[in-house]
């Protein structure tokens, strides 16, 4: 208790030093910022919602690119995890850019990870909405009503997520329980299923499926590459645990702890449920075919009793992931706000009192996506998704060059996360896999639009940048509190 109190206060007098006073309030232990950072990553959201493609695009052999997602994944989150070590603050890749190398280029950082952070809670509830929610209440499909229930749903997070980040904790500490049951639940079934009926195909593993002589299976782009996008949709968001740094207990050891473990998590338990799944399917073609493939193959297996009880499993596990969005864009708001560096920021910064929590950036929050609900189209807002994907590895590679150019301003801290010998190849490897993965996302896209949006978005922040060069320079060229902080802590 007095170690875990001396690493508060210590992570609490680094906040001074660099010029804020500490305004959230400590009440995240451990489990509860790793429940964070795993509900972020959401396996069974990622698979849920990427399963179909897999089978359409590539056939079940695609699977085995999941894999290898999560030895790239896990480089980048041990990049993060150095980083979160040292530099325990709100906004995480902002700050630390911020603080390295100025708060220019801490901007950009901080932009994109707005951009990506604001646009997630409303397509996770949306998809919440007509995939799982409305099924689950026998509802008929209509995209009105899917809206309408993605306000409802906005609003009840932003509430819990005002009221108190412990309560925030609460939620998601009961949604990372109902989704690794889940998966225990699910694969445990299908297994003894499998088993007991000796009703399974290993030759699951390594069919082409329905995509069997596709033309363009192995061309850039193609069939093959796009399966990819399952473990890139899946394995991301570990970041969000150091963006709730200065809310959680001993943040030098409890984040960096959560950023790997949720990772390396989900890439296990990710890959042996969709094996379990894969092997489990009867009939390739209908399973394929199907907009829920889990639910089928459950449904061929068990019968439809499964399905509402599943439906609500993923319904906790949708709400927790959305609500963790929402938290970390109010956060990156507030972490801007306060350096007066975010439109609107003698209001986004205020904290209130009681709560402890960023009130007005919340709010904000939920303004945009109640805003984007109500004019955007359906196809507009699938494009967003995936343009999400590309505003989401943008900050990874920019934040795997800043930490390259700038680990030597790094303090290596007695007993705390470092990678050693082994910090150089895994930097490198991380820049070398984040490149591939971004060539990934734009060569599968079936258009621009997402392209097109991302940098529409990041221009539009530019325009604000522009005013704030000229009008507010001062923002964007000093750092509160001490500005040798870094400047001294030389790597010998």
């Amino acid at each position: 208790m007095t170690e875990a109190l001396a690493t508060n206060e210590a992570a609490d007098e680094f906040c001074e030093d660099c010029g804020y006073e500490p305004e959230l309030k400590r009440t995240l232990n451990g489990f509860q910022v790793f429940a964070i950072s795993f509900a972020s990553l959401s396996v069974a959201v990622g698979i849920f919602a990427t399963y179909d493609d897999v089978l359409r695009d590539s056939g079940p052999i695609g699977i085995w690119l999941f894999p290898i997602v999560a030895i790239g994944q896990i480089l980048v989150a041990l990049v993060y995890a150095q980083f979160a070590a040292r530099i325990p603050l709100s906004g995480s890749s902002y700050a630390w850019a911020s603080r390295l190398v100025s708060p220019k280029v801490g901007w950009a950082f901080g932009w994109l990870a707005v951009i990506s952070a604001v646009a997630g809670p409303v397509t996770i509830d949306n998809a919440l909405a007509s995939q799982c929610l409305m099924p689950l209440l026998g509802m008929v499909p209509d995209e009105n009503t899917a809206r309408v229930i993605t306000v409802i749903v906005l609003v009840i997070q932003a509430v819990l997520a005002i009221a108190a980040t412990r309560i925030v904790g609460w939620v998601n500490s009961l949604s990372v329980g109902v989704e690794l049951g889940i998966l225990l639940v699910i694969g445990v079934a299908l297994t003894v299923a499998i088993l007991v009926t000796g009703n399974g195909s290993a030759a699951n593993l390594f069919s082409r499926g329905i995509t069997e002589g596709d033309p363009d299976f192995f061309v850039v782009g193609g069939g093959l590459m796009a399966a990819s996008i399952m473990g890139l949709s899946t394995l991301v968001g570990f970041e969000t645990a150091s963006n709730m740094a200065e809310e959680a207990k001993n943040p030098t050891r409890s984040v960096p702890r959560a950023i790997i473990g949720s990772v390396v998590a989900a890439s296990v338990l990710g890959m042996l449920f969709v094996i379990v799944l894969t092997v489990s399917i009867t009939d390739m073609a209908k399973v394929s075919n199907t907009e829920s493939p889990v639910a089928e193959i459950m449904n061929q297996r068990f019968g439809p009793g499964f399905e509402r009880p599943l439906l609500a499993a993923i319904t906790l596990a949708f709400f927790g992931a959305a609500l963790v969005s929402m938290v970390s864009g109010a956060r990156y708001i507030y972490a801007m706000s306060r350096d007066g560096r975010f439109p609107g920021y003698p209001v986004m910064r205020r904290v209130n009192p009681k709560t402890r929590t960023p009130i007005p950036a919340t709010l904000l929050v939920l303004v945009v996506g109640v805003i984007l609900m109500a004019v955007m189209p359906g196809d507009a807002l699938l494009q967003l998704i995936m343009a999400g994907a590309i505003v989401t590895i943008l900050p990874y590679l920019m934040t795997i060059i800043l930490y390259l150019a700038t680990r030597h301003k790094l303090d290596r801290k007695p007993g705390g996360f470092d990678l050693g010998r082994w910090e150089w190849p895994v930097a490198i490897g991380a820049l070398v896999w984040v490149i591939i993965s971004l060539f990934i996302v734009i060569t599968t896209s079936p258009t621009m639009a997402p392209v097109v949006i991302a940098f529409g978005l990041s221009a539009a922040g530019g325009l604000y940048f522009v005013y704030m060069w000229k009008f507010d320079r001062e923002v964007l060229e000093h750092e509160p509190g001490d500005p040798t902080m870094f400047e001294e802590v030389e790597q010998s």
